[in-house]
């Protein structure tokens, strides 16, 4: 999908902004990707409801992801190791073969996520 921007206009975004996606329990909204960065990166916000589970099982293969927290605390199990991504925290790894995201909160929560070398929309989201 090709957006009014291109890789060398510049992108400024409000709280709220960008292209927003109902993902049933999940919601995302894109900050930039596809020709808007050249398609080297994507950067999205993503906000699960209570007591869900993200995308389900997944691969990033050929990727690189970086994690921020938002609000609250999101579960992810990359390989065969969970970690908890709380608010204002920081993870990046490597090409990981296999992944999943939950929640066991009672309160939505939201994280940012940068995928590098892919639409991330290619891999989660029906186009």
């Amino acid at each position: 999908m090709e957006h009014p921007q291109s890789e060398t206009d510049k992108i400024l975004l409000q709280a709220g902004e960008g292209r927003t996606y109902n993902c049933g329990t999940m919601t995302a909204v894109f900050k930039a990707d596809e020709n808007e960065t050249a398609n080297k990166y994507s950067i999205s916000e993503w906000w699960l409801e209570p007591n869900s589970g993200g995308p389900g099982p997944h691969s990033h293969e050929d990727n690189d992801e970086v994690f921020y927290g938002i609000e609250g605390t999101t579960s992810i199990l990359v390989g065969d190791k969970w970690y908890d991504i709380r608010k204002g925290a920081f993870y990046e790894y490597q090409q990981t073969p296999f992944t999943i995201l939950q929640t066991k909160q009672m309160k939505n929560l939201g994280f940012l996520i940068s995928l590098f070398q892919v639409d991330l929309r290619k891999i989660c989201l029906p186009l």
